[in-house]
Protein backbone atom coordinates (compact mmCIF):
# COMPACT_ATOMS: atom_id res chain seq x y z
CA UNK A 1 0.00 0.00 0.00
CA UNK A 2 1.04 3.40 -1.21
CA UNK A 3 1.89 5.82 2.06
CA UNK A 4 -0.69 8.19 1.30
CA UNK A 5 -3.23 5.76 0.47
CA UNK A 6 -5.81 4.63 2.78
CA UNK A 7 -6.47 0.85 3.31
CA UNK A 8 -9.63 -0.18 1.40
CA UNK A 9 -10.95 -2.19 3.99
CA UNK A 10 -10.24 0.95 6.61
CA UNK A 11 -12.00 2.76 4.04
CA UNK A 12 -15.09 0.64 4.14
CA UNK A 13 -15.36 0.41 7.60
CA UNK A 14 -15.17 4.71 8.41
CA UNK A 15 -17.60 5.06 5.36
CA UNK A 16 -20.47 2.58 6.90
CA UNK A 17 -19.83 4.11 10.34
CA UNK A 18 -20.04 7.83 8.76
CA UNK A 19 -24.01 6.82 7.20
CA UNK A 20 -27.07 8.20 8.02
CA UNK A 21 -28.92 4.68 8.33
CA UNK A 22 -31.17 2.37 8.09
CA UNK A 23 -29.75 3.34 4.41
CA UNK A 24 -29.70 0.27 1.57
CA UNK A 25 -26.67 1.24 -1.14
CA UNK A 26 -27.26 0.30 -4.93
CA UNK A 27 -23.21 -0.79 -6.09
CA UNK A 28 -22.57 0.38 -9.50
CA UNK A 29 -20.25 -2.71 -10.97
CA UNK A 30 -19.03 -3.24 -13.68
CA UNK A 31 -17.21 -6.29 -13.40
CA UNK A 32 -13.92 -4.42 -13.23
CA UNK A 33 -11.17 -4.37 -10.47
CA UNK A 34 -12.21 -1.37 -8.49
CA UNK A 35 -15.69 -1.94 -8.35
CA UNK A 36 -15.75 -5.98 -8.27
CA UNK A 37 -13.79 -5.02 -4.73
CA UNK A 38 -15.96 -2.46 -3.73
CA UNK A 39 -18.83 -4.93 -3.98
CA UNK A 40 -16.94 -7.51 -2.02
CA UNK A 41 -15.27 -5.02 0.77
CA UNK A 42 -19.12 -3.59 1.25
CA UNK A 43 -20.36 -6.89 1.54
CA UNK A 44 -18.50 -8.20 4.23
CA UNK A 45 -18.28 -5.11 6.55
CA UNK A 46 -22.18 -4.91 6.04
CA UNK A 47 -22.71 -8.45 7.53
CA UNK A 48 -20.19 -8.10 10.24
CA UNK A 49 -22.12 -4.95 10.98
CA UNK A 50 -25.55 -5.63 11.30
CA UNK A 51 -26.26 -3.17 13.55
CA UNK A 52 -26.23 -0.66 11.46
CA UNK A 53 -28.89 -1.54 9.21
CA UNK A 54 -27.55 -0.86 5.83
CA UNK A 55 -28.62 -3.86 2.90
CA UNK A 56 -26.99 -3.93 -0.27
CA UNK A 57 -28.34 -4.30 -3.90
CA UNK A 58 -25.85 -3.72 -7.19
CA UNK A 59 -26.67 -2.71 -11.39
CA UNK A 60 -24.07 -3.66 -13.80
CA UNK A 61 -24.70 -1.15 -16.95
CA UNK A 62 -24.35 -3.13 -20.04
CA UNK A 63 -23.27 -0.19 -22.56
CA UNK A 64 -23.62 -2.31 -25.59
CA UNK A 65 -20.30 -0.89 -27.19
CA UNK A 66 -18.35 -3.83 -27.93
CA UNK A 67 -18.59 -7.55 -27.94
CA UNK A 68 -18.89 -9.27 -25.18
CA UNK A 69 -20.49 -6.87 -22.76
CA UNK A 70 -23.58 -9.08 -22.40
CA UNK A 71 -21.54 -12.06 -21.13
CA UNK A 72 -19.77 -9.61 -18.79
CA UNK A 73 -22.87 -8.59 -17.48
CA UNK A 74 -24.34 -11.85 -16.63
CA UNK A 75 -20.82 -13.03 -15.16
CA UNK A 76 -21.17 -9.84 -12.60
CA UNK A 77 -25.16 -10.94 -12.02
CA UNK A 78 -23.26 -14.82 -10.93
CA UNK A 79 -21.18 -13.31 -8.46
CA UNK A 80 -24.01 -11.06 -7.05
CA UNK A 81 -26.14 -14.00 -6.68
CA UNK A 82 -23.56 -16.18 -4.52
CA UNK A 83 -23.38 -13.54 -2.39
CA UNK A 84 -27.22 -13.33 -2.14
CA UNK A 85 -27.04 -9.63 -2.96
CA UNK A 86 -29.80 -8.50 -5.31
CA UNK A 87 -28.70 -7.50 -9.15
CA UNK A 88 -29.97 -6.02 -11.88
CA UNK A 89 -28.70 -5.59 -15.86
CA UNK A 90 -29.77 -2.35 -17.12
CA UNK A 91 -29.07 -1.54 -20.60
CA UNK A 92 -28.30 1.14 -22.57
CA UNK A 93 -30.63 0.93 -25.88
CA UNK A 94 -31.46 2.97 -28.47
CA UNK A 95 -29.29 4.53 -31.73
CA UNK A 96 -25.72 5.36 -30.40
CA UNK A 97 -24.40 8.81 -31.01
CA UNK A 98 -21.24 9.29 -33.42
CA UNK A 99 -19.67 11.40 -31.58
CA UNK A 100 -18.86 12.29 -28.11
CA UNK A 101 -19.40 8.48 -27.16
CA UNK A 102 -18.10 8.32 -23.54
CA UNK A 103 -19.51 11.68 -22.52
CA UNK A 104 -23.03 10.37 -23.92
CA UNK A 105 -22.17 6.92 -22.13
CA UNK A 106 -21.47 8.32 -18.53
CA UNK A 107 -25.13 10.09 -18.68
CA UNK A 108 -26.53 6.67 -19.74
CA UNK A 109 -24.90 5.06 -17.45
CA UNK A 110 -25.97 7.32 -14.84
CA UNK A 111 -29.69 7.73 -15.95
CA UNK A 112 -29.16 3.95 -15.50
CA UNK A 113 -28.53 3.28 -12.29
CA UNK A 114 -30.55 6.01 -11.15
CA UNK A 115 -33.68 3.93 -12.58
CA UNK A 116 -32.09 0.98 -10.91
CA UNK A 117 -31.72 2.67 -7.42
CA UNK A 118 -35.70 3.65 -7.82
CA UNK A 119 -36.36 0.41 -8.79
CA UNK A 120 -34.64 -1.75 -5.78
CA UNK A 121 -35.45 1.49 -3.23
CA UNK A 122 -32.27 2.13 -2.56
CA UNK A 123 -31.43 5.63 -1.26
CA UNK A 124 -28.42 5.84 -2.30
CA UNK A 125 -25.28 5.08 -5.32
CA UNK A 126 -21.82 4.01 -4.74
CA UNK A 127 -18.90 3.48 -7.34
CA UNK A 128 -15.53 2.13 -6.92
CA UNK A 129 -13.47 5.33 -8.32
CA UNK A 130 -9.76 5.06 -6.69
CA UNK A 131 -6.59 7.70 -6.04
CA UNK A 132 -5.53 5.65 -9.12
CA UNK A 133 -8.65 7.81 -10.32
CA UNK A 134 -7.72 10.75 -8.47
CA UNK A 135 -4.86 11.16 -9.38
CA UNK A 136 -5.67 10.89 -13.52
CA UNK A 137 -8.30 12.84 -13.59
CA UNK A 138 -5.76 16.07 -11.13
CA UNK A 139 -3.00 14.98 -13.80
CA UNK A 140 -5.76 16.22 -17.11
CA UNK A 141 -7.18 19.33 -15.22
CA UNK A 142 -3.49 20.38 -14.68
CA UNK A 143 -2.98 20.36 -18.27
CA UNK A 144 -6.25 22.49 -18.89
CA UNK A 145 -5.99 25.16 -16.24
CA UNK A 146 -3.49 26.62 -13.81
CA UNK A 147 -5.95 26.42 -11.13
CA UNK A 148 -6.14 24.19 -8.12
CA UNK A 149 -8.29 21.17 -8.97
CA UNK A 150 -9.88 19.28 -6.09
CA UNK A 151 -10.24 16.05 -8.58
CA UNK A 152 -12.79 14.05 -7.89
CA UNK A 153 -15.50 14.62 -5.14
CA UNK A 154 -16.55 12.08 -2.77
CA UNK A 155 -20.17 13.25 -2.98
CA UNK A 156 -22.27 14.04 -5.70
CA UNK A 157 -25.51 14.77 -5.71
CA UNK A 158 -27.14 13.40 -9.38
CA UNK A 159 -30.38 15.01 -11.12
CA UNK A 160 -31.88 16.09 -7.46
CA UNK A 161 -32.56 12.57 -6.70
CA UNK A 162 -29.35 10.28 -6.06
CA UNK A 163 -26.31 11.18 -3.96
CA UNK A 164 -23.48 9.32 -5.90
CA UNK A 165 -20.65 8.50 -3.09
CA UNK A 166 -16.79 6.93 -3.74
CA UNK A 167 -15.79 5.24 -0.56
CA UNK A 168 -12.82 4.22 -2.09
CA UNK A 169 -11.86 7.37 -3.38
CA UNK A 170 -8.57 7.52 -1.14
CA UNK A 171 -7.48 3.80 -1.84
CA UNK A 172 -5.23 2.58 -4.52
CA UNK A 173 -6.06 -0.02 -7.02
CA UNK A 174 -2.83 -2.56 -5.90
CA UNK A 175 -4.71 -2.78 -2.69
CA UNK A 176 -7.87 -3.35 -3.80
CA UNK A 177 -6.69 -6.39 -6.58
CA UNK A 178 -4.64 -7.84 -3.85
CA UNK A 179 -7.52 -8.10 -1.75
CA UNK A 180 -9.40 -9.67 -4.79
CA UNK A 181 -6.35 -12.02 -5.40
CA UNK A 182 -6.51 -12.91 -1.65
CA UNK A 183 -10.07 -14.02 -1.73
CA UNK A 184 -9.99 -15.60 -5.31
CA UNK A 185 -12.15 -13.82 -6.75
CA UNK A 186 -11.36 -12.64 -10.48
CA UNK A 187 -12.29 -9.62 -12.29
CA UNK A 188 -12.49 -8.53 -15.47
CA UNK A 189 -10.41 -6.12 -18.09
CA UNK A 190 -11.61 -3.52 -20.21
CA UNK A 191 -10.05 -3.47 -23.25
CA UNK A 192 -10.80 0.22 -23.72
CA UNK A 193 -8.72 0.65 -20.71
CA UNK A 194 -5.38 0.48 -23.04
CA UNK A 195 -6.57 2.02 -25.60
CA UNK A 196 -4.14 4.98 -26.39
CA UNK A 197 -6.94 7.12 -28.14
CA UNK A 198 -8.60 8.07 -24.96
CA UNK A 199 -6.92 10.48 -22.85
CA UNK A 200 -7.21 9.46 -19.92
CA UNK A 201 -5.43 5.95 -20.94
CA UNK A 202 -2.83 8.22 -22.29
CA UNK A 203 -2.49 9.82 -18.78
CA UNK A 204 -2.41 6.74 -16.74
CA UNK A 205 1.00 5.85 -18.72
CA UNK A 206 2.45 8.99 -18.35
CA UNK A 207 1.34 9.85 -14.99
CA UNK A 208 4.20 11.83 -13.39
CA UNK A 209 6.24 11.07 -10.60
CA UNK A 210 5.12 13.55 -8.25
CA UNK A 211 1.94 12.24 -6.92
CA UNK A 212 -0.80 14.39 -5.53
CA UNK A 213 -1.39 13.00 -1.94
CA UNK A 214 -4.69 12.22 0.34
CA UNK A 215 -3.38 15.55 1.61
CA UNK A 216 -3.26 17.92 -1.35
CA UNK A 217 -6.45 16.85 -2.50
CA UNK A 218 -7.90 17.19 0.81
CA UNK A 219 -6.58 20.70 0.84
CA UNK A 220 -8.48 21.45 -1.90
CA UNK A 221 -11.77 20.18 -0.70
CA UNK A 222 -11.64 22.13 2.44
CA UNK A 223 -10.66 25.33 -0.10
CA UNK A 224 -14.16 24.84 -1.96
CA UNK A 225 -16.46 23.86 0.78
CA UNK A 226 -14.97 27.08 2.45
CA UNK A 227 -15.49 29.38 -0.64
CA UNK A 228 -19.17 27.86 -0.98
CA UNK A 229 -20.07 28.60 2.04
CA UNK A 230 -18.13 32.20 1.96
CA UNK A 231 -19.94 32.72 -1.54
CA UNK A 232 -23.21 31.57 -0.23
CA UNK A 233 -22.87 34.09 2.99
CA UNK A 234 -22.19 36.66 0.11
CA UNK A 235 -25.81 35.92 -2.06
CA UNK A 236 -27.39 36.52 1.48
CA UNK A 237 -25.80 40.49 1.83
CA UNK A 238 -25.35 41.30 -1.37
CA UNK A 239 -27.37 39.39 -4.13
CA UNK A 240 -31.22 40.07 -5.73
CA UNK A 241 -33.18 38.49 -7.76
CA UNK A 242 -35.97 40.04 -9.86
CA UNK A 243 -39.08 38.58 -11.01
CA UNK A 244 -36.66 35.34 -11.33
CA UNK A 245 -35.28 36.67 -14.57
CA UNK A 246 -32.96 39.63 -13.81
CA UNK A 247 -29.93 39.36 -10.99
CA UNK A 248 -28.25 42.57 -9.14
CA UNK A 249 -25.28 42.82 -6.93
CA UNK A 250 -24.83 45.23 -4.87
CA UNK A 251 -22.27 48.36 -5.49
CA UNK A 252 -20.61 46.83 -1.62
CA UNK A 253 -20.82 43.14 -3.13
CA UNK A 254 -18.43 43.90 -5.71
CA UNK A 255 -16.17 45.27 -3.20
CA UNK A 256 -15.86 41.69 -1.19
CA UNK A 257 -12.86 39.46 -1.86
CA UNK A 258 -12.16 38.88 -5.43
CA UNK A 259 -11.53 35.10 -5.08
CA UNK A 260 -15.14 35.00 -3.35
CA UNK A 261 -16.24 37.51 -6.04
CA UNK A 262 -14.82 35.04 -8.86
CA UNK A 263 -16.49 32.00 -7.14
CA UNK A 264 -20.22 33.32 -6.85
CA UNK A 265 -19.98 35.69 -10.72
CA UNK A 266 -19.02 32.82 -11.98
CA UNK A 267 -21.41 30.26 -11.05
CA UNK A 268 -24.10 32.87 -11.13
CA UNK A 269 -23.33 33.14 -15.14
CA UNK A 270 -23.48 29.80 -16.02
CA UNK A 271 -27.32 29.42 -14.01
CA UNK A 272 -28.61 32.60 -15.69
CA UNK A 273 -26.96 31.51 -18.91
CA UNK A 274 -27.80 27.92 -19.04
CA UNK A 275 -24.25 26.61 -19.11
CA UNK A 276 -22.94 23.75 -17.07
CA UNK A 277 -19.83 25.07 -16.13
CA UNK A 278 -18.65 28.40 -15.23
CA UNK A 279 -16.50 30.66 -18.11
CA UNK A 280 -13.05 29.72 -18.73
CA UNK A 281 -10.35 31.63 -17.21
CA UNK A 282 -9.86 34.45 -19.57
CA UNK A 283 -13.63 35.71 -19.66
CA UNK A 284 -13.76 35.31 -15.88
CA UNK A 285 -10.93 37.70 -15.42
CA UNK A 286 -12.44 40.31 -17.83
CA UNK A 287 -15.70 39.87 -16.53
CA UNK A 288 -14.19 40.57 -12.63
CA UNK A 289 -12.10 43.65 -13.99
CA UNK A 290 -15.44 44.93 -15.34
CA UNK A 291 -17.90 44.36 -12.59
CA UNK A 292 -15.06 46.13 -10.26
CA UNK A 293 -14.05 48.82 -12.06
CA UNK A 294 -16.67 50.81 -11.22
CA UNK A 295 -17.21 52.61 -14.81
CA UNK A 296 -20.31 52.19 -15.92
CA UNK A 297 -20.41 49.87 -19.22
CA UNK A 298 -22.03 46.64 -20.56
CA UNK A 299 -20.58 43.23 -21.44
CA UNK A 300 -21.22 39.74 -22.39
CA UNK A 301 -19.72 36.90 -21.06
CA UNK A 302 -21.40 33.11 -20.95
CA UNK A 303 -24.75 34.30 -22.57
CA UNK A 304 -25.47 36.91 -19.99
CA UNK A 305 -25.21 40.24 -20.45
CA UNK A 306 -23.45 42.19 -17.58
CA UNK A 307 -24.82 46.28 -16.94
CA UNK A 308 -22.77 47.90 -14.78
CA UNK A 309 -24.99 50.89 -13.41
CA UNK A 310 -24.09 53.31 -10.03
CA UNK A 311 -26.23 51.51 -7.84
CA UNK A 312 -24.66 48.03 -9.07
CA UNK A 313 -24.41 45.21 -11.15
CA UNK A 314 -27.13 43.85 -13.18
CA UNK A 315 -27.05 40.41 -15.13
CA UNK A 316 -29.76 38.64 -17.34
CA UNK A 317 -29.72 35.75 -20.14
CA UNK A 318 -29.01 37.61 -23.52
CA UNK A 319 -31.81 37.31 -26.00
CA UNK A 320 -30.24 36.09 -29.00
CA UNK A 321 -29.43 32.27 -29.51
CA UNK A 322 -32.42 31.09 -27.07
CA UNK A 323 -33.49 27.76 -29.32
CA UNK A 324 -37.58 26.80 -28.87
CA UNK A 325 -37.97 23.41 -27.34
CA UNK A 326 -41.22 21.02 -28.83
CA UNK A 327 -42.20 18.84 -25.62
CA UNK A 328 -44.99 15.83 -26.70
CA UNK A 329 -47.70 14.98 -24.88
CA UNK A 330 -45.98 13.61 -21.36
CA UNK A 331 -42.35 14.68 -22.40
CA UNK A 332 -40.16 16.52 -20.23
CA UNK A 333 -37.32 18.55 -20.90
CA UNK A 334 -34.69 21.71 -20.02
CA UNK A 335 -35.71 24.38 -22.12
CA UNK A 336 -32.62 27.05 -22.79
CA UNK A 337 -30.79 25.20 -19.90
CA UNK A 338 -32.47 27.20 -17.50
CA UNK A 339 -36.21 26.14 -17.26
CA UNK A 340 -37.28 22.63 -16.88
CA UNK A 341 -40.95 21.74 -18.36
CA UNK A 342 -42.99 18.92 -18.01
CA UNK A 343 -45.69 18.77 -20.62
CA UNK A 344 -49.22 16.74 -19.06
CA UNK A 345 -51.14 17.70 -21.87
CA UNK A 346 -52.61 15.62 -24.88
CA UNK A 347 -51.17 17.75 -26.85
CA UNK A 348 -47.56 18.96 -28.02
CA UNK A 349 -46.76 22.26 -26.69
CA UNK A 350 -43.57 24.98 -27.78
CA UNK A 351 -41.42 26.58 -25.38
CA UNK A 352 -39.74 29.78 -26.37
CA UNK A 353 -38.64 33.28 -25.89
CA UNK A 354 -41.06 35.83 -25.18
CA UNK A 355 -38.82 38.12 -27.42
CA UNK A 356 -40.01 36.13 -30.21
CA UNK A 357 -44.10 37.01 -29.88
CA UNK A 358 -45.19 40.73 -30.32
CA UNK A 359 -47.68 39.36 -27.28
CA UNK A 360 -45.78 37.44 -25.06
CA UNK A 361 -47.11 35.57 -21.89
CA UNK A 362 -44.59 34.74 -19.03
CA UNK A 363 -44.76 30.92 -18.12
CA UNK A 364 -43.97 30.86 -14.61
CA UNK A 365 -46.75 30.41 -11.83
CA UNK A 366 -47.08 30.80 -8.14
CA UNK A 367 -47.81 26.86 -7.91
CA UNK A 368 -44.41 26.21 -10.04
CA UNK A 369 -41.61 27.89 -7.81
CA UNK A 370 -42.94 31.52 -9.08
CA UNK A 371 -39.74 33.76 -9.74
CA UNK A 372 -39.52 36.04 -6.12
CA UNK A 373 -37.15 38.63 -5.39
CA UNK A 374 -35.08 38.44 -2.01
CA UNK A 375 -37.14 41.69 -0.41
CA UNK A 376 -40.70 41.01 1.11
CA UNK A 377 -42.17 43.94 -0.21
CA UNK A 378 -40.80 43.06 -3.48
CA UNK A 379 -41.83 39.18 -3.59
CA UNK A 380 -45.86 40.17 -2.51
CA UNK A 381 -45.99 42.95 -5.30
CA UNK A 382 -44.86 40.44 -7.80
CA UNK A 383 -46.89 37.67 -6.49
CA UNK A 384 -49.82 39.74 -6.39
CA UNK A 385 -49.06 40.75 -10.70
CA UNK A 386 -48.05 37.18 -11.70
CA UNK A 387 -51.58 35.26 -10.37
CA UNK A 388 -53.36 38.42 -11.49
CA UNK A 389 -57.21 36.67 -12.61
CA UNK A 390 -56.24 37.27 -16.19
CA UNK A 391 -55.50 34.45 -18.54
CA UNK A 392 -56.04 32.06 -15.20
CA UNK A 393 -53.23 33.73 -13.38
CA UNK A 394 -51.11 33.99 -16.57
CA UNK A 395 -50.12 37.24 -17.46
CA UNK A 396 -48.57 39.44 -20.74
CA UNK A 397 -44.82 40.37 -19.60
CA UNK A 398 -46.29 43.65 -21.24
CA UNK A 399 -49.01 44.26 -18.94
CA UNK A 400 -48.78 47.06 -16.01
CA UNK A 401 -48.60 44.69 -13.32
CA UNK A 402 -44.60 43.24 -14.81
CA UNK A 403 -43.96 46.98 -15.30
CA UNK A 404 -45.02 48.61 -12.39
CA UNK A 405 -42.80 45.64 -10.27
CA UNK A 406 -39.60 46.68 -12.89
CA UNK A 407 -40.09 50.52 -12.93
CA UNK A 408 -37.34 51.12 -10.35
CA UNK A 409 -34.72 49.06 -12.27
CA UNK A 410 -32.88 49.70 -15.40
CA UNK A 411 -35.07 49.74 -18.62
CA UNK A 412 -32.52 48.42 -20.72
CA UNK A 413 -31.83 45.36 -18.66
CA UNK A 414 -35.47 44.81 -17.25
CA UNK A 415 -36.83 44.56 -21.32
CA UNK A 416 -33.76 41.94 -21.75
CA UNK A 417 -35.19 40.20 -18.74
CA UNK A 418 -38.42 39.95 -20.03
CA UNK A 419 -37.31 39.18 -23.33
CA UNK A 420 -35.69 36.11 -21.79
CA UNK A 421 -38.79 34.82 -20.53
CA UNK A 422 -40.31 31.26 -21.31
CA UNK A 423 -43.23 31.50 -23.46
CA UNK A 424 -45.98 28.43 -24.04
CA UNK A 425 -47.99 27.74 -27.05
CA UNK A 426 -49.25 25.34 -28.84
CA UNK A 427 -50.37 24.76 -32.79
CA UNK A 428 -49.57 28.37 -32.74
CA UNK A 429 -51.69 29.48 -30.15
CA UNK A 430 -51.55 29.96 -25.94
CA UNK A 431 -52.75 28.18 -23.90
CA UNK A 432 -55.84 28.29 -22.15
CA UNK A 433 -55.83 29.01 -18.26
CA UNK A 434 -56.88 24.75 -17.64
CA UNK A 435 -54.33 24.09 -20.68
CA UNK A 436 -51.80 25.83 -18.49
CA UNK A 437 -51.96 24.40 -15.35
CA UNK A 438 -51.15 20.64 -16.72
CA UNK A 439 -47.62 22.35 -17.25
CA UNK A 440 -44.88 21.93 -14.96
CA UNK A 441 -42.58 24.77 -15.36
CA UNK A 442 -39.20 25.46 -13.07
CA UNK A 443 -36.18 27.02 -12.78
CA UNK A 444 -33.21 24.83 -13.87
CA UNK A 445 -29.89 25.20 -13.11
CA UNK A 446 -27.58 23.99 -15.63
CA UNK A 447 -24.29 23.87 -13.33
CA UNK A 448 -25.88 22.06 -10.46
CA UNK A 449 -28.63 20.03 -11.08
CA UNK A 450 -27.10 17.03 -13.19
CA UNK A 451 -24.16 16.62 -11.21
CA UNK A 452 -23.78 18.61 -8.11
CA UNK A 453 -20.66 17.96 -5.72
CA UNK A 454 -21.06 18.48 -2.28
CA UNK A 455 -17.90 20.76 -2.27
CA UNK A 456 -20.39 23.59 -4.16
CA UNK A 457 -23.66 22.01 -2.09
CA UNK A 458 -24.10 25.45 0.28
CA UNK A 459 -24.13 27.54 -2.46
CA UNK A 460 -26.31 26.06 -4.59
CA UNK A 461 -28.82 25.12 -2.22
CA UNK A 462 -28.62 28.62 -0.85
CA UNK A 463 -29.02 30.03 -4.13
CA UNK A 464 -32.38 27.62 -4.48
CA UNK A 465 -33.85 29.37 -2.03
CA UNK A 466 -33.28 33.00 -3.14
CA UNK A 467 -35.18 31.07 -6.58
CA UNK A 468 -38.03 29.99 -4.18
CA UNK A 469 -37.16 26.37 -4.99
CA UNK A 470 -37.20 22.94 -2.86
CA UNK A 471 -33.87 22.83 -1.35
CA UNK A 472 -31.45 19.87 -2.24
CA UNK A 473 -31.42 16.34 -1.16
CA UNK A 474 -28.99 16.50 2.09
CA UNK A 475 -25.76 14.43 1.93
CA UNK A 476 -26.60 11.51 3.68
CA UNK A 477 -23.38 11.47 5.70
CA UNK A 478 -23.85 12.01 9.83
CA UNK A 479 -19.98 12.65 9.68
CA UNK A 480 -17.08 13.27 7.25
CA UNK A 481 -13.93 12.69 8.37
CA UNK A 482 -15.18 11.85 12.19
CA UNK A 483 -16.65 15.26 12.21
CA UNK A 484 -19.97 15.72 12.88
CA UNK A 485 -22.34 17.31 10.30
Amino acid sequence: MLPEAASPHAAIRQFLLSLQSPARILVAISGGSDSTGLLLLLDEAVKAAPHLKISLCAATVDHGLRAGSADEAQQVAALCASLGIPHIIAAWQGEKPKTGIMAAAREARYDLLAESAERFGANLIVTGHTLDDQRETLQMRGRRTEQVSSGIADAVLFDRRFWILRPLVFSARADIRAFLKDQGVPWIDDPSNEDVKYERVRVRRQLSARRATETDIRAAWEARLALSSAAAEWLDRHFRLHGGLLGQVSVDGLRQDRAVLDYALGRLTAVFGGQPFVPGRAHMGRLLSFATGGEPGRMTVGRVVFDRRRDGLYFTRESRGILPLVLRPGEAGVWDGRFRVCNRLDASIEVEAAAAHPTSFLCLSQESSAPKSLGAEDTLHFTESFTAPTRGGWIPVTSTGMRENMRHLPKSASKRAIASAPALSSEGAYLSPESIQAIDLTPYFAPFDRFLTRFDFIFADRLSAVFAMAPYAGVPFRSIDGKTI
